[in-house]
């Protein structure tokens, strides 16, 4: 599993005595002469200072960029996070906002849809379009549950293959079977590969549950909450609707604004006081027709597409308010 840099596990836990010392000093503001009070908050204003050179240091020896290595006191961290007045929660697509397993995604599909195919024009001497993952993925499977996927992807091929049974193992011709195989597939490619979360998605999610903002993550993956953990983030975010909660509670795929709306429910906050984080345009459609209170578009193709702030990744957005 991945870890937070070194740099940021140490900020978390220092961060927490300087604010002690400083949530003290307040405390202490009246019975303390003035001057005395002043030699010890500039004391500790210099600690500080210190300290996040300090950091900025481990974290460049540790090979990591010190951008977004901060101390900024907890009191200060909603500020740090660019969202307005109201909010109360973040809910976040999983891949392309937190973690970059599309790609993982797309390669499991793609070797399981062509050794299908394969086979089948093995057996009928007539050539099957294979899988093509730059048109294919996203018209067929994205954001859609596993079953739909293959289904869809099925019909464009006018192949048929029998329903079978949840269980059946990844090399039954059957569509459950067919499923299994991807599944197969995309958790070996976990286990040997990895899943990075990007550059930011750590620290922001660890700055909104310091400032009392919840967290929640959305994703059509069953594989959700071990995508969650060996990308190292499953300990900062409260809930998730994954895979498994869209088959079950039958939620709609994007512009419906089911799977955002049921992550509300999880935290127990109205969209009225919540942030979506979306990378596509039917994201977005879905976060204004839920009444979100603000929309976080993490790619710059969706400036135009009714979003109300549009950044490259969560760190340029903790970056822009760290300078700020």
């Amino acid at each position: 599993m991945n870890e937070p840099f070194a740099a940021d596990a140490v900020s978390v836990r220092w961060r927490s005595a300087l604010d002690a010392a400083e949530d003290a000093l307040r405390a202490a503001s009246r019975a303390l002469p003035p001057d005395e009070l002043a030699r010890h908050r500039a004391a500790l204003a210099h600690e500080r200072a210190q300290a996040l050179r300090y950091l900025k240091a481990l974290a460049r020896d540790d090979g990591t960029s010190d951008r977004l290595v901060h101390l900024t006191p907890h009191r200060d961290e909603r500020r740090l996070l660019g969202l307005p007045a109201g909010v109360d929660a973040c809910v976040f697509d999983l891949e392309g906002v937190l973690v970059g397993s599309v790609a993982l995604h797309v390669a499991a599909w793609t070797q399981a849809f062509d050794e299908l195919v394969w086979t089948w024009t093995d057996r009928l001497g007539v050539p099957i379009l294979p899988f093509d993952p730059r048109t294919d993925y996203r018209t067929y499977v994205h954001d859609r549950p596993r079953l739909e996927g293959v289904h869809a992807f099925l019909a464009s091929r006018g192949i048929a293959l029998p329903e079978g049974d949840p269980d059946d193992p990844p090399d039954a011709e059957t569509v459950h079977g067919l499923a299994n195989r991807k599944n197969e597939l995309l958790q070996r490619r976990i286990a040997t590969l990895g899943v990075s979360a990007y550059h930011g998605s750590w620290q922001y999610l660890e700055t909104a549950l310091e400032a009392g903002v919840h967290t929640a993550v959305v994703s059509a993956s069953e594989n959700t909450p071990a995508i969650l953990e060996r990308a190292g983030l499953a300990a900062v975010v409260e809930r998730y609707v994954g895979g498994a909660e869209v088959v079950a509670e039958h939620l709609r795929e994007s512009p419906a604004p089911d799977r955002l709306l049921a992550a509300c429910r999880g935290l127990h906050v109205e969209p009225e006081h919540a942030a979506v984080f979306e990378t596509s345009t039917e994201g977005i459609e879905a976060a204004r027709a839920g009444h979100f209170a603000y929309v976080v578009a993490i790619d710059q193709a969706c400036r135009a597409q009714g979003a109300d702030l549009v950044v490259p990744d969560l760190a340029d957005l903790l970056e822009r308010r760290l300078a700020a």
